[in-house]
């Protein structure tokens, strides 16, 4: 489960009362309280499945009698038709926990799809694709689980997991020297990326490469360019390519040798899954 038992608690409880309101007034209304229903989750496409326990757990959160059977895990990639999950039990909880339920399946499958789809463009090589900080507030969590579902690597979860000099602090302080010097006196060194330099150029990967960096991010640097930092920096430091990159380019990319290709599209910008409800007579 990516979240804590009190962080899925509070999570679940702001999703349903964000759906619900003060009730589901058009089920109340139509539906008889007594009334129960069968139904079917399935998939209407392709797709690598992340988040089902969620859905299950938000489907019992309205109600812990209906029974859920779950035929799929996460992680999976399942094809159109199939079936993810049976449910029975009151109909007016079902249909009020419906949607809540289904959206957060369809959007972290949709994450957990499109990465699968990156990953397998550069499976062929030794590269590694990463995700990033580009996810909706408040979800990264849960992002960053679909991303792994999908075969990715999580990078820094939040801007205490690691130094990353950018541009914007290069700038501040005058070089990257300067900047990586100043992490180093800082001392938090020890985190999984180490020291990890945005250059934009060749001579700033060189000078970034000198002055004790641990990892470059070689940020919208073409082909070439990438082919050379890897000729000459390669066997000094990790290499990370970022900036700009599609599902069309990945797999240029990750040929030129680089350790890492880091992806914002995979939580900024996937689409959500086709995933249905579906009522049984």
């Amino acid at each position: 489960m990516p979240l804590f038992k009190e962080e899925l608690r509070h999570f679940i409880s702001c999703v349903l009362e964000e759906d619900i309101g003060s009730g589901d007034i058009t089920t109340i209304a139509t539906i008889p309280s007594t009334a129960n229903l069968r139904a079917e989750m399935s998939a209407r496409e392709t797709i690598v499945i992340a988040g089902i326990n969620i859905a299950e757990r938000i489907i019992h959160t309205v109600d812990s009698a209906i029974s859920i059977e779950i035929l799929v895990q996460d992680g999976i990639q399942v094809t159109g038709g199939n079936t993810l999950m049976r449910l029975e039990g009151n109909a007016r909880k079902i249909l009020t926990a419906e949607r809540s339920a289904l959206n957060i399946l369809q959007h972290l499958s949709g994450i957990a799809t499109l990465t699968r789809q990156y990953v397998k463009e550069i499976e062929h090589t030794n590269c590694r694709l990463l995700d990033t900080r580009k996810t909706i507030p408040m979800m990264r969590k849960l992002a960053k689980y679909a991303t792994r579902m999908g075969g990715a690597m999580n990078h820094r979860m939040c801007l205490d997991d690691g130094i990353l000099i950018k541009d914007n602090h290069i700038a501040s302080v005058g070089s990257v020297k300067n900047a990586i010097e100043a992490a180093k006196n800082y001392g938090a060194t020890a985190s999984a990326i180490g020291i990890t330099v945005e250059c934009d150029t060749l001579e700033q990967a060189a000078e970034a490469a000198t002055a004790g960096a641990d990892r470059l991010l070689l940020d919208n640097m073409s082909l070439d360019m990438l082919r050379i930092a890897v000729a000459d920096f390669g066997d000094k430091v990790i290499l990370e390519a970022s900036g700009g990159v599609t599902f069309d380019t990945i797999k240029e990319i990750a040929e030129t040798g680089v350790n890492f290709i880091s992806v914002g599209r995979i939580t900024q910008s996937a689409p959500a899954i086709d995933i249905g409800l579906d009522y049984l007579k």
